[in-house]
């Protein structure tokens, strides 16, 4: 069964709360003719509102990323589905356990070929390093405090996954790509989450992942966007999906960007309008 099969028409249990989450975020598990499988329930009555996301849920915004990722052949946000649940229509996520793994502090990733195009396995995405550069197979972001007036360079891997949810969240237009949110899975996977502040018509990105900013967007990349442009236009199945989800503005701005990426070929850069790098960081 699939696995989004499941989290439509499974029945809903709930097990617990994450607490730290901002909004209502509780542990589930979901079962249907005799399979089952740990999610995330997040009930729209638990969001908290926000002025510039006025339209629509943050459940509709987190399903509409997820279509988005499917649409890109990525997959790299976990099933996601709108649907009634205990406390009311919300977004259900399937549950994703993080393999972990001991990071590479000092800058050195193995596996990472500096270009992109490699993978650092498991959870060596992010790390802070001494000095004023990244290391083979990392990209710089920035300068963080470590405490007592110190400094370092906040860095992550050179890698293809986070290349590609790099362009993800610009075309979704993210508006809080958390170093939290990367959950590395078994067998390489690498999925994100909470997508929650999506798909504004005004432009929201902020990212740990400037590293590629200004660079050119490898080839693979375009085509899948050029095929992403063609499964947007108006009347198409993915459009009409959407349509449910967010308003009209924020689809013909998601149309709008994606254009913009294919003409300029490049990674985008902050806008240097507000801060780039979400707060916290994690």
């Amino acid at each position: 069964m699939a696995p989004s099969e499941l989290l439509a028409l499974g029945e809903l249990t709930v097990r617990g709360r994450v607490r730290e989450a901002s909004n209502a975020v509780l542990y589930c598990t979901v079962e249907y003719e005799g399979h089952s499988a740990p999610c995330v329930y997040k009930p729209v009555a638990g969001e908290r509102p926000l002025w510039d996301f006025p339209d629509g849920t943050l459940a509709q915004r987190e399903v509409a990323a997820y279509e988005i990722s499917e649409a890109t052949g990525w997959g790299l946000v976990p099933p996601t589905v709108l649907r009634d649940g205990p406390y009311g229509q919300g977004m259900c996520q399937l549950w994703i356990e993080v393999e972990v793994t001991t990071g590479a502090a000092d800058g050195d990733a193995d596996g990472a070929d500096g270009d992109g195009s490699g993978e650092t396995g498991g959870g060596e995405l992010l790390a802070l390093v001494e000095g004023d550069e990244p290391g083979p197979g990392w990209k710089a972001v920035g300068y963080a405090e470590v405490g007592e007036g110190r400094t370092a360079l906040l860095v992550h891997a050179d890698d293809v996954r986070l290349r590609r949810l790099a362009v993800l969240d610009a075309v979704i237009n993210n508006g809080d790509r958390k170093g939290g949110h990367l959950l590395p899975a078994a067998g390489g996977r690498l999925y994100a989450i909470d997508h929650g502040v999506t798909f504004n018509a005004d432009d929201k990105l902020r990212t740990l992942l400037w590293g590629w900013a200004g660079d050119p967007l490898p080839d693979d990349v375009l085509e899948v966007l050029r095929g992403l442009a063609d499964q947007l236009a108006d009347g198409g199945p993915l459009s009409a999906r959407l349509a449910k989800l967010i308003t009209e503005a924020e689809i013909e701005a998601l149309r709008a960007r994606v254009a913009t990426l294919l003409r300029t070929g490049t990674h985008p850069e902050p806008s240097g309008q507000w801060p780039a790098i979400p707060w916290p960081p994690v």
